[in-house]
């Protein structure tokens, strides 16, 4: 499969700061960047920053970010799942995982999220893939933003959803192992039915308790 990757961009005002929101980025261009420390959820902002110098470069990967000048103060991943993960057994080369969206403090409550999803979406190439998220509690900042994990969960249910992922049921232990936990994901428009079919049989491999 050619993973097509077309830039797009879009500006906008937070905190009196002026962001541009951009993507998919090279590594080399990343690289050049400087990563805010309030970029830590994940890992030291360093080493954080090494890792999406990486996603970057791979065929399929997607890295969207948004900064003020040459500081990187949001950013947003797409790539294939982790080989460790249920969601990587069809190896399906039309499947991509939302991996990381992260926002600094310094510009949260401004919308960063969904411009970065909106620009993340504006390539058509999204709609030759299924897009996933899966969302787990314990990688939320509930202590950074005073939200208990229902109120988290609203917050990344609505910000997921201005790009149209929706929550799909799963019988994946990890996700039902709290909740609060939830798979959202959006099959492109240009998806065939075969990759439909082999999403739907990772999503349940236990349909005897159903």
């Amino acid at each position: 499969m050619e993973h097509v990757k077309r830039y797009h961009s879009l500006s906008l005002m937070v905190n009196n700061k002026e962001l541009l929101v951009e993507g998919p980025i090279t590594g080399s261009h990343l690289a050049s960047l400087r990563f805010d420390e309030g970029l830590k959820a994940f890992r030291i902002p360093e080493q954080q920053h090494e890792a999406l110098i990486e996603i970057a470069d791979l065929p399929e990967g997607r890295i969207i970010i948004a900064r003020e000048g040459d500081l990187v103060l949001g950013y947003v991943t797409f790539l294939h799942p982790d080989p460790l993960e249920r969601w990587s057994q069809a190896q399906l080369p039309d499947l991509l995982e939302l991996g990381a969206i992260e926002i600094s403090h310094k510009v949260r409550a401004g919308g960063v999220g969904k411009k970065l999803l909106e620009v993340a979406f504006s390539d058509d190439a999204m709609d030759d893939y299924v897009i996933i998220t899966t969302e787990y509690y314990w990688h939320w900042d509930l202590k950074g933003t005073g939200l208990d994990v229902w109120q988290y969960r609203k917050v990344m249910e609505k910000v997921m959803g201005s790009a149209g992922l929706s929550w799909m049921a799963t019988d994946d232990p990890e996700i039902c192992s709290h909740p609060a936990n939830c798979l959202m994901a959006k099959i492109g428009k240009r998806v065939p039915p075969e990759t439909v079919v082999a999403f739907d049989a990772m999503r349940f491999q236990n349909r005897f308790l159903y």
